[in-house]
């Protein structure tokens, strides 16, 4: 599998499941993204995303945006893109 990073997670808010990530690579609906961290690791397509409560579809490098996660993370976990 080929990976390329494509952010950081810098917070993460348990009760609505939500990261905080900041891109350094363009991110879209649909794509699919490796999560990995220190307590492991998990694929998910990407569904949900939003800039200041408001829903993107396609997110630039260097935004930070919210990122709905189907698993835990924190704040040392990085977001990969898949092929």
């Amino acid at each position: 599998m080929e990976k390329k990073l494509i952010g950081n997670i810098t917070h993460y808010y348990k009760h609505i499941g939500v990261a905080v990530v900041e891109l350094k690579s363009t991110l879209k609906i649909g794509d699919t993204v490796l999560i990995e961290g220190a307590n492991g690791s998990f694929e998910q397509t990407i569904k949900s995303m939003q800039i200041d409560k408001k829903s993107i579809k396609e997110a630039k490098s260097k935004q930070e945006i919210g990122l709905k996660v189907d698993q835990e993370v924190t704040g040392s976990y990085k977001i990969y893109k898949v092929k």
